[in-house]
């Protein structure tokens, strides 16, 4: 039977890293700390380090932390390349697949999930090199389908890392489900998807900091879907703006 996300991150005790008050308290003060640091030119590592420290946060919380953080000079040019759904009606959109599906699996399965202060939703699960079909997986891919169907995009493209083990299998059901519910799918898989996505020069879906800072136009699929779908229920830390 398949797992979901939330059987995985409770194995990991993140209900006591994250669930809990104080932590909560001390992860946003924490990233209130990192986002000083930021925006005044200190390095990235050199912040996590200062801010995870100074609040004793464990690796997992400092991956969140991590997540959720950017300087200023970020947040505005990330804006400033952000389109809003009416903007977005007839385009081709390319998907940062895994980026975009564990999201939303997690989040669909009571996961903890962070908001950035970027404003996307990102969560602190990791491929590594494999990728596993859960309980919410299909569920996953038709709420996407049925989002972008209703924001009227004329193509999508799903962008999946071919090293990663089973993305063959999952670029098998990508293409099932969408002749199922006739989605205007196309899935490729690339050694490279952060590079891929950068280099088309399009409109891209995303929630990594690089390919964000990199790109030309993206939508922020990710939290237009949890914000505005009924039944998701998240564990989620906002940020403070």
């Amino acid at each position: 039977m398949n797992e979901s996300r939330s059987t995985i991150e409770n194995n990991t005790g993140d209900n006591l890293l994250f669930g809990q008050r104080e932590q909560q308290e001390n992860l946003l003060k924490a990233l209130e700390d990192m986002h000083y640091l930021l925006s005044r030119n200190y390095p990235l590592k050199a912040s996590l380090a200062l801010a995870g420290n100074r609040y004793q946060l464990v690796k997992r919380q400092l991956q969140a932390l991590q997540g959720m953080a950017c300087s200023e000079e970020e947040i505005r040019k990330r804006k400033e390349k952000e389109l809003q759904p009416t903007a977005i009606k007839d385009q081709t959109i390319l998907l940062d697949g895994f980026n975009i599906l564990i999201i939303l699996e997690t989040a669909l399965s009571g996961g903890f999930v962070f908001e950035g202060l970027d404003g996307c939703y990102r969560d602190i699960s990791s491929v590594h090199g494999s990728y596993r079909k859960v309980q919410n997986t299909e569920e996953a891919l038709i709420i996407i389908g049925k989002t972008l169907q209703q924001l009227q995009l004329q193509k999508v493209i799903w962008v999946f890392d071919a090293p990663v083990s089973n993305s063959g299998k999952l670029k098998g059901l990508c293409y099932e489900i969408a002749e199922k519910h006739h989605f205007p799918w196309e899935i490729i898989l690339v050694n490279d998807p952060d590079k891929y996505l950068i280099a088309h020069k399009g409109l891209i879906c995303s929630s990594d900091a690089w390919v964000l800072n990199e790109c030309n136009t993206w939508f922020n699929l990710g939290a237009w879907i949890i914000n505005n779908t009924p039944g998701v229920k998240l564990l989620t830390l906002k940020s403070a703006t």
